[in-house]
């Protein structure tokens, strides 16, 4: 990385400089390279110097002087000078960057990764809707958070696992098998009122019809378990084949019962009772959460001797760790903001380090349709389907996955968003899926074109890399040898964002150096200079279609 490694030459220069006496003696403070505001200034920066002023009792533009006077040798900084007031500007070397050109093309399918986590094993849960209806936007949301950042950790090398968590029992599972059997009973002739609370959404309606063409009367016989389970296995099937047309896969189901039945949750109450944190109060079990730093305690089993969904969650937790994994990211709704903390209490107070479990809430999205908001309850049967979705912004130019993974990842999860459906189908510059697509698309209808034209990927692979000098040539560079830095920071913040803000300014980038740089030339004096270029687009064609993978958005060739 090449922040660390500018790091690591302040740490050098600087200790180069005290051992030859030009600066004193002192502990250098942590030394943090960013990005100055002007480019102009270079590609990093550092204020170490204004850090250290006070330890060194120097003035610090005294010793920004003395580490750049002492700055040991690199290949890939170009010029290192002096702000005032102590600033050290750093710029990239301009032969350098051109070279990576040839990393790159090296590296195809990796390039931009790191091995930050050391093959360690992570978890990362999303999307975990009880299957009691069709997944709405707001699950999509989740589903496409989860699953890139899951890329992002197995590119920073975790062992990641995917996980899905849900529970095919309780009070809401029951009734849904009393909702089902009333659309049943109806196809019969017997008509009955959706029990109160029930769903009333049309998807059961069509689990009634086929459960009708299979049984028939007979459905007159069968008791709520039977409509409760085939409505569930009926569910589960239609959202396994939504998250596939969303490009997810999960590598384990999870459910909740299963901590009935191995024991675990009442294990987790014993253990919490006799550490002196869970109490009995009015007939219920309490969590003493008070103690554990929150505002209050917390009912964990209640007066009918069932638990609130805050146990089961502690008991998942404690599993989570027990199976060995270092790095735990819960990806919840924003209505689990008052329940989680209790949750991490809760596994704490069992004598567990939840220092690794990381929790992010993304905010309510509201969908827009003809610049009317579409309103959404489950319960009453109103709502989109992310299946709805995806038929309704597919177009030719564009699937219908690649629109909604991108338009949900250029907003923070912690930011409300709107999803403009009108906008989702335009093609142009106005779409920023269509315009990043349509980048990678240019890119290789220019290497075909230059292929028509002799120019085969074979005929340019020697083309001279230190002919790429063009103001707009090294500026498209500095935006492709950015992208490990971006993995790894979008990686490090669970801010998979990030990716799609990269791949908006490496398209305009591309755009801008097209522009002002003919590729294709028919004059022999420029048959050196175009191969470097078509080698330049070419990686750049890679760099584009890595951070699309990331966000499990494809990459056309055509469009």
């Amino acid at each position: 990385m090449i922040k660390d490694d500018l790091i690591s030459l302040v740490r050098q220069a600087t200790q180069a400089a005290q051992t030859a006496g030009d600066l004193p003696a002192f502990d250098l403070p942590a030394v943090v390279v960013d990005h100055p505001k002007n480019p102009e200034h270079g590609d990093y920066a550092t204020n170490i110097a204004l850090q250290s002023a006070r330890a060194a009792r120097l003035a610090p533009l005294r010793i920004a002087e003395q580490i750049v006077k002492h700055w040991p040798p690199a290949d890939f900084v170009g010029r290192v000078s002096v702000a005032p007031p102590g600033f050290i500007n750093i710029a990239l070397d301009d032969r350098w960057l051109a070279h990576q050109v040839a990393v790159i093309q090296a590296n195809p399918a990796t390039y931009g990764n790191s091995n930050a986590g050391c093959g360690r094993k992570a978890q990362v849960e999303f999307v975990s809707a009880n299957p009691t209806g069709p997944l709405t936007i707001g699950h999509a949301w989740g589903a496409v958070l989860g699953d890139t950042i899951a890329n992002l950790l197995t590119a920073t090398g975790w062992d990641v696992t995917r996980e899905y968590y849900f529970n095919n029992g309780g009070r809401q599972m029951r009734l849904l098998g009393e909702s089902l059997q009333v659309r049943c009973l109806e196809l019969l002739g017997d008509r009955r009122p959706i029990p109160p609370d029930g769903y009333r959404g049309d998807y059961l309606r069509w689990v009634a019809a086929t459960l009708y063409a299979e049984y028939g009367d007979a459905l007159a016989e069968k008791d709520v378990d039977f409509f409760r389970n085939k409505a569930v296995d009926a569910i589960f099937a239609n959202i396994r084949s939504t998250l596939d047309r969303l490009g997810i896969r999960f590598d384990v189901y999870y459910n909740e019962l299963d901590l009935y039945y191995n024991g675990k949750i009442e294990a987790a109450v014993k253990a919490l009772a006799n550490s002196g944190y869970a109490y009995e109060k009015d007939g219920a079990v309490w969590l003493r959460a008070t103690e554990l730093g929150l505002k209050q305690d917390r009912v964990i089993i209640k007066s009918s001797g069932e638990p609130t969904y805050r146990m089961p969650d502690i008991a998942y937790h404690v599993d989570k760790l027990e199976r060995g994994f270092e790095y735990i990211v819960d990806i919840f709704g924003a209505d689990h903001h008052a329940t989680w903390p209790d949750v991490l209490a809760g596994v704490r107070a069992l004598g567990y380090n939840t220092d690794g479990i990381k929790v992010i809430l993304h905010q309510f999205i509201t969908l827009m349709r003809e610049g009317q908001e579409v309103k959404m309850s489950t319960r009453r049967g109103e709502f989109v389907t992310i299946d709805e979705l995806l038929d309704d912004i597919t177009t030719e130019a564009i699937p219908g996955k690649d629109v909604m993974r991108f338009m949900l990842l250029t907003r923070s999860p912690d930011s409300p968003m709107t999803f403009d459906m009108d906008l989702a189908v335009k093609q142009s510059s106005e779409n920023p899926v269509y315009y990043v697509q349509y980048g990678h698309a240019r890119i290789c209808s220019i290497l075909r074109k230059a292929a028509e034209e002799g120019f085969t990927p074979e005929a340019y692979a020697d083309g001279d890399l230190s002919l790429l000098t063009h103001p707009s040539e090294l500026a498209l560079l500095r935006r492709m040898v950015a992208l490990p830095e971006v993995i790894a920071t979008a990686a490090e913040q669970l801010a998979p964002h990030q990716l799609s803000g990269y791949a908006t300014d490496l398209a305009t980038q591309f755009h801008l150096f097209y522009r002002d740089c003919r590729v294709l030339s028919s004059d022999p004096a420029d048959r050196e200079l175009t191969k470097a270029r078509l080698r330049l687009c070419d990686a750049a064609r890679i760099v584009l279609a890595r951070t699309l993978g990331l966000m499990g958005v494809s990459a056309p060739e055509r469009m």
